[in-house]
């Protein structure tokens, strides 16, 4: 997934401090090397006059004089090792000391990301889906069928709560499986407790390991920021809503809990709408049953959602109820 501008910039400006940071720190070691060894500025010095000389040498075609230059700059670096040694410091002290030293923190090795911005990436898409510390819990590892029973039936399915579960669970790894195959949508619905939410942290997991943008907002925080939006100047530096609109999973959580009106029912439908043409994926979850969804934020809304989302309807006793009585486990 290519970053959006404004995510770039944010690593890019850490590499930059990096940089920074390193070239202060060489001088702050330079000046203390100087003082206590004189010697080792006078070679520094020396140095650079060969490398002058040398460059004039390439550009006359003198090659005799540049072997013997290059001799000498050798010369002068194996001196210059030896004093760092005899005086306490590394051979390394007067070379710039990378926070990565495969790109030099410039981020990009031969022209590919070097595996630290890749790394850089994954962090910031985790900061800024709202799920870090979540994830560490609520993971596919994490997902347990032993909450669902194994008696309990959807009337209209015939499935116990497990098989339906297990139904659920295998519909989410084909979700990440797919994810950069085709544009998909999941429609998680149920009473509370079930495991929409979980279902969708791991699904969330799962491509935020692979530096995908994943966004995660109950719907209450949802509406709240795209109001904070609609009625406020956006400055040079906000992305606005165009980080929620394009980025590559967007996740409603528990929708219909926020204080709906014709503000939060508009809003749901351009979202939901702009996101489909974009061909951007999105999960949405709620305790609604699909009737008083429908009622409750238009029946275009419900239709644009049943036409372009799978449904997954969840059943089962309140889990975290369960775990309560099971002490926490």
């Amino acid at each position: 997934m290519a970053l959006q501008n404004f995510q770039y910039d944010i690593i890019m400006r850490e590499y930059s401090r990096r940089q920074s940071q390193v070239q202060h720190d060489l001088e702050e070691r330079r000046k203390e090397a100087f003082i206590r060894v004189p010697r080792l500025l006078e070679i520094d010095q020396e140095v650079a006059a060969l490398s002058a000389r040398k460059a004039r040498s390439l550009l006359q075609g003198e090659s005799d004089t540049v072997e013997d230059l290059k001799k000498d700059v050798a010369a002068l670096a194996q001196e210059r090792r030896t004093l760092l040694r005899s005086n306490g410091f590394s051979v390394d002290y007067l070379e710039p000391h990378y926070f990565c030293p495969l790109c030099q923190d410039t981020g990009y090795v031969d022209g590919q990301k070097c595996s630290c911005f890749k790394k850089s990436e994954v962090e910031l898409l985790y900061t800024q889906s709202n799920l870090k510390e979540i994830l560490k819990k609520e993971n596919f590892e994490h997902f347990s069928f032993d909450w669902y029973s194994d008696t309990m039936k959807n009337e209209a399915t015939g499935l116990t709560a497990r098989e339906t579960a297990k139904r659920a669970y295998d519909t989410a790894r084909n979700f990440v499986d797919d994810f950069d195959k085709r544009a998909q949508n999941l429609f998680l619905y149920g009473s509370t407790g079930v495991g929409k939410t979980f279902l969708s942290h791991c699904i969330a997991s799962e491509l935020l390991k692979t530096a995908h943008c994943v966004l995660y907002f109950s719907a209450f925080d949802l509406f709240d920021r795209l109001a904070q939006t609609a009625f406020s100047r956006k400055s040079e530096t906000d992305p606005g809503d165009d980080f929620i609109l394009d980025c590559d999973l967007l996740i409603i959580d528990d929708l219909g809990t926020e204080l709906t009106n014709s503000f939060v029912s508009s809003q749901l439908f351009l979202c939901i709408n702009e996101r489909i043409s974009r061909r951007k994926s999105t999960i949405i979850s709620t305790n609604l049953k699909l009737e008083d969804f429908s009622a409750t934020y238009s029946e275009r809304t419900f239709s644009r959602i049943a036409s372009n989302y799978q449904m997954l309807k969840l059943i089962g006793k309140d889990i975290r109820i369960q775990k309560i009585f099971l002490g926490g486990k």
